[in-house]
């Protein structure tokens, strides 16, 4: 039977089905579309409400100092922890003299053969017997990282006011990007991109983007500590944007920060996801919202250190979340006795530092960082073309400096590494379960259907129907009806949906002449329920990210899915109720991770599971440099306990069969 199965679902060379003519294979309602977005918002707000109570409960300094500390170690734990601080092996490569302070082109390694380029601002006058304060200044999202403008006027505004100010390339962007093209170039002129690719690796050997932009910038710390020419004890951050959301993160985890002035960024994730929704890959922690961490917690974990909140009025970042949060910061500081270390300045504009808000953060760092306590005119600041700035011989790490590794490659290497530690280790059924976030049996209520209309084919008929779980959002599905069925059925999953191979002389009409019944859904994501069109190169990853806040990969609440359909076939128009019904599997593209997963968890349930395209192994995908559309199908922390292959082996090789 799977091998006849497998020869049909091969013959046809169409992914994307076509209908027929006229066809209609809509199901549901207008107001019941792109449902799953709309379910994980509400779960979001419930969590944060839960979040909001428990805030309110932090009166005295004991309370706070105990919700610091586990905020911190729940941070530390879903990022993946970070390497040892080794050897910085720190190089200056190119000195230039400016007006009242000189810029130095330098390079330090971040952990072994992983080096981070960057720009030293230095005030005339400093030295090892005069040391001076030193920031370090994030980049946000653009492509030419710390010599951006913006970035350039952070540096020269510290140096002018008399501190020491260190601007460094993130990964992605600058002279480290982590994917190139044949020539050399950056393969992608969007700088979150790479983050985003970067992020799916990441996320299956149980780090994160973050992870890497974290200890870059903790690294950037070590690099100013290290100069002779800057106070060791008196150290800041700042960043605008995606700087903005490093400078947060660092100011949270990192004590050695002694004022902080994140820019552009601090709001609420309820404001976040009630406007634009979940942003790039690094802006989203494992399962944060579900464990009470939200925006305003990075503020709170390191109270009461002197903290500034730069926003503008009409960011995409929204206002009133940035209000929100420097309140519940202010009663925090304010039950620890130290009110007037936090603020928040608002200037007019859109997204970026206006020169009132760049010379308020100088104003900040001078005043807690040298105990100047005096006003910073707000004046336009020329900067220098960026290539005077740059630092390696070809403008990237990884053609410029020798055995150079990539974050794909450092995921790679600890990949391997998990697979040595799982070789005398055994998955179970309850782990997996665990890390997809998939209910038992028991916990799951029954399922019901509604037959919403009916399409007229040559040689059979389509039954339109809508099947409800035990969650929220409904599941189009598409019944195949020979005229004289077979008592198996086959359960058909698809990237595409329900749609998918389901155009007239398809895959999936190929079974049907064969005798059988068809149940084609659309997954919780796909078609009918999806939110947004999905990107080819990066799925629909809001809806992945927002999933992901809430420690929920779309891999388990698709699995779900799998066994509401699955529950909903076994008596569907069946004529005896003791013999049970033979359910086939079959899943094309990425769904196959679904299928792998649903018929692991019950193997009882599936008769056999039929993949075509589908990924071999995760290990693979963390080594690719691009792993196109591959973003909704992983699944955080999975490489440390279990492979794809391992789901084979539970499910039984012989019920397993694989098409290219």
């Amino acid at each position: 039977m799977m091998r006849m199965i497998s020869t049909m679902v091969c013959a046809t060379v169409c992914t994307v089905a076509t209908c027929a003519r006229g066809e209609d294979l809509t199901c549901l309602e207008a107001a019941q579309q792109s449902s799953l977005y709309a379910s994980l918002q509400k779960q979001a707000y419930a969590a944060l409400d839960r979040r909001a109570e428990s805030f309110e409960k932090l009166r005295t300094t004991e309370q706070i100092r105990e919700r610091q500390t586990l905020l911190r170690e729940f941070f530390v734990r879903q990022v993946g922890g970070f390497p040892k601080h080794g050897p910085l092996h720190g190089k200056t490569v190119r000195s230039l003299d400016d007006d009242g302070y000189r810029i130095e082109c330098v390079i330090f390694e971040s952990q072994g053969n992983h080096h981070v380029t960057a720009n030293l601002y230095l005030p005339d006058g400093c030295s090892e017997s005069s040391p001076v304060p030193g920031v370090v200044v994030s980049s946000g999202h653009s492509r030419t990282a710390k010599t951006a403008d913006y970035n350039q006027r952070f540096g020269i505004m510290m140096a002018r006011q008399g501190m020491a100010a260190l601007c460094f390339d993130p990964i992605g962007q600058g002279e480290r990007s982590q994917i190139l093209g044949e020539d050399g170039e950056p393969k992608f002129s969007g700088t979150t991109t790479e983050h985003f690719l970067i992020g799916v690796g990441s996320t299956l050997v149980g780090r994160s983007t973050a992870r890497y932009r974290i200890w870059d910038a903790m690294r950037a710390i070590d690099y100013l500590q290290s100069r002779p020419e800057v106070d060791a004890k008196r150290i800041g951050m700042t960043g605008c944007s995606g700087g903005g959301t490093l400078t947060s993160y660092v100011m949270a985890l990192d004590d050695r920060i002694a004022c902080a002035a994140p820019a552009c960024y601090l709001t609420t994730f309820r404001r976040l996801i009630e406007t634009i929704g979940p942003q790039d890959a690094e802006q989203n922690i494992y399962g944060q919202i579900a464990f009470g961490m939200d925006q305003s917690d990075y503020v709170l974990m390191r109270a009461p250190k002197p903290t500034l909140i730069s926003s503008n009025t009409d960011d995409f970042f929204d206002i009133q979340g940035s209000w929100d949060n420097f309140r519940q910061a202010k009663r925090a500081y304010t039950r620890l006795g130290f009110p007037e270390r936090v603020d928040l300045v608002e200037d007019e504009g859109k997204h970026g530092v206006s020169p009132q808000n760049l010379a308020t953060i100088a104003h900040w760092m001078q005043r807690w960082l040298l105990g100047i306590d005096q006003r910073v005119e707000a004046v336009e600041l020329a900067t220098r073309p960026a290539n005077e700035l740059i630092c390696t011989e070809t403008g990237q790490v990884l053609t410029s400096i020798a055995h150079e590794k990539s974050v794909i490659e450092l995921n790679s290497e600890f990949a391997e590494e998990l697979s040595r530690r799982r070789a005398s280790t055994t998955v179970s059924a309850d782990k997996i379960r665990e890390l997809i976030s998939v209910r038992p049996g028991s916990d799951r209520q029954s399922s019901n259907h509604k037959v919403v209309g009916r399409v007229e084919r040559e040689a059979y008929q389509i039954d339109k129907l809508v099947l409800h779980g035990d969650n929220d959002v409904p599941l189009p599905a598409l019944m195949f009806q020979p005229s004289s069925p077979l008592d198996d059925v086959y359960l058909y999953l698809h990237d595409d949906g329900k749609r998918g191979d389901t155009q007239v002389g398809g895959a999936v009409e190929r079974i049907v002449d064969e005798g059988f019944r068809v149940l084609a859904i659309d997954l919780r994501g796909q078609g009918e329920t999806q939110a947004d069109k999905s990107d080819p190169l990066l799925t629909d990853w809001k809806t992945y990210y927002l999933a992901y806040l809430l420690g929920k990969p779309l891999v388990g609440l698709r699995v779900e899915d799998v066994f509401t359909a699955a529950d909903f076939v076994t008596d569907y128009e069946k004529q005896i109720q003791d013999n049970p019904r033979r359910i086939h599997l079959v899943a094309v593209g990425r769904s196959g991770v679904v299928a792998l997963h649903a018929a692991a968890l019950r193997p009882e349930r599936f008769a056999s599971v039929t993949l075509r395209n589908a990924p071999r192994d995760w290990s693979s995908v963390v080594a690719q440099e691009v792993p196109a559309g591959q973003l909704d199908s992983v699944v955080h922390d999975a490489l440390e306990h279990y492979e794809l292959t391992d789901l084979v082996r539970m499910i039984g090789s012989d019920k397993v069969d694989r098409e290219e």
